[in-house]
């Protein structure tokens, strides 16, 4: 109450604004980094058909971590807790392949979402995550999504739904993968 005496006194008893970057900066970078998480969240198809108001509840449960390049994000064998979304950056997904090192599965960027299947179970990672460069990653894990199913049961089911909806789809690209690899090895007399 003081410091705000003092502005309106040095200034005709009118408040002061401050244009300064020091001042001007503080309010208006929270508002920057809640639209462009709205943003990002608008990118991913688990969000897609939702509203401002639905986000703005995922927003709520969101957490943010900036990676330096080469950081782990996830250790492929540790317990899987939450999905990730990239805000920013570049993530590589890759597996410990026994005597050959590391076999890259995918490279996921801005808008990408991986880690999903943590979300419906505690099973171990099936993969490491490492920011390939300096990247914002934001994160829903696995309480704050049951918490929302408590309070907001109808809003968590839609999630769950886009969920189950992508997870469906992933699994029956990864079976025609699957099938169209068998029918090459039967082709060439590979015996599996």
């Amino acid at each position: 109450m003081i410091f705000l005496y003092y502005l309106m006194s040095t200034n005709n008893n009118r408040p002061t604004k401050f244009n300064s970057p020091l001042w001007g900066s503080i309010f208006k970078k929270k508002a920057d980094d809640d639209e462009s998480i709205l943003s990002t969240l608008r990118l991913v198809p688990l969000f897609a058909d939702m509203s401002d108001g639905e986000l703005r509840e995922f927003e709520k449960l969101i957490h943010r971590r900036a990676f330096k390049a080469n950081e782990t994000i996830f250790w492929e064998g540790e317990p899987g807790v939450g999905m990730y979304i990239i805000q920013r950056g570049v993530v590589l997904i890759f597996k410990h392949a026994p005597g050959e090192g590391r076999e890259e599965l995918a490279t996921l960027r801005s808008g990408e979402f991986f880690g999903e299947l943590a979300l419906l179970d505690e099973s171990p990672r099936s993969a490491t995550a490492v920011a390939k460069e300096p990247s914002d990653i934001i994160g829903l894990f696995r309480p704050d999504l049951f918490d929302l199913l408590e309070r907001k049961p109808r809003l968590g089911n839609k999630f769950l739904f886009q969920l189950a909806l992508i997870v469906g789809e992933r699994l029956k690209n990864t079976n025609a993968e699957m099938q169209a690899l068998r029918a090459q090895m039967d082709k060439s007399g590979i015996i599996v």
